[in-house]
């Protein structure tokens, strides 16, 4: 009876294991495409609201869901805190702390910490230019994570279920 329960629950992690694997691969294409509505609303601001890039980042945060809402909203109040900080500095700071929350991969990092670099330095122009590179390079970004997720997906629930049978077969 002991063994039995043992089994069932070896079979239980492995499969919730398995499962919780190909819901990263899933939640990876949201929330590169919540980044990607994020930028587009800031091309917006910036480009046709001439809002402040504080308050830009602001109203971006509000119509997303989690973790990047908080990623843009920590980026913003640290901007508008008054202290020596540079755009680069807020955003590379909220970005590290909030991206091991996130499902993405280094790649998508890279992607928005090279726009950090250039946003609030340069003319509104240029840096609707580079808004738009970014866009450009995070949909090409989750166009891969798609093929991952429709790839990988299905393999991860799979594995996990078999790695947790080979388990029991041993131990029994």
């Amino acid at each position: 009876m002991v063994k039995l329960l043992g089994a069932l629950l070896i079979l239980f992690a492995g499969t919730m294991l398995g499962f919780q694997q190909a819901a990263r691969f899933a939640e990876r294409p949201r929330q590169i495409r919540q980044l990607g509505q994020a930028l587009q609303r800031l091309e917006t601001e910036i480009g046709y609201g001439y809002t402040p890039l504080d308050e830009a980042l602001r109203r971006a945060a509000a119509s997303l869901a989690e973790p990047a809402a908080a990623m843009l909203s920590e980026a913003a109040e640290r901007l508008a805190g008054g202290a020596e900080e540079s755009f680069r500095d807020c955003w590379e700071a909220a970005l590290r702390a909030h991206w091991p929350r996130t499902a993405m991969k280094r790649a998508d990092l890279d992607i928005l910490l090279q726009l950090g670099t250039l946003l609030g330095i340069s003319d509104r122009e240029d840096q609707l230019k580079h808004l738009r590179l970014a866009l450009l390079q995070l949909q090409s970004e989750e166009d891969a994570a798609r093929e991952d997720q429709v790839r990988y997906g299905k393999m991860c629930k799979s594995l996990g279920i078999l790695a947790a049978a080979l388990i029991v077969i041993l131990m029994v």
